[in-house]
C-alpha cells in the first residue's frame, strides 16, 4: 500500500477530487497554505493499494496537464506504508 500526497493549488483540487471520488478511490482533502504569496492549496490525502497506483497517477496527471508558460499546478508524494489500520 502506498500514500499519495498531492499539493495542488485551490483552483485545480475540485476537478482532481472529482475524478478520483468517481474512480472509487478514497481522498481526504486538508486545506493549507504555501507558495507565492501564501497562495491558496489544497493537500489531498489518498491511501492506494500497490495495483491501482498507477491507475491513480495517470488519472491525476490527466486532470493536472502542463500550463503554457510550463508551470507546474501540483506536487505529488508517494510514501510507503507499512502499516494501515481503521479503528
Amino acid at each position: 500500500m502506498k500514500m499519495v500526497i498531492l499539493i495542488v493549488k485551490d483552483n485545480d483540487a475540485d476537478d482532481v477530487l472529482q475524478a478520483l471520488t468517481a474512480d472509487k478511490y478514497r481522498v481526504t482533502r486538508v486545506a493549507s497554505t504555501g507558495g507565492f504569496l501564501r497562495s491558496g492549496v489544497v493537500t489531498l490525502l489518498l491511501g492506494v493499494r500497490d495495483e491501482r497506483l498507477e491507475s491513480a497517477l495517470e488519472l491525476i496527471r490527466a486532470k493536472l496537464t502542463p500550463l503554457p508558460s510550463g508551470e507546474r499546478r501540483a506536487t505529488l508524494f508517494v510514501v510507503p506504508v507499512e502499516r494501515f489500520e481503521q479503528v
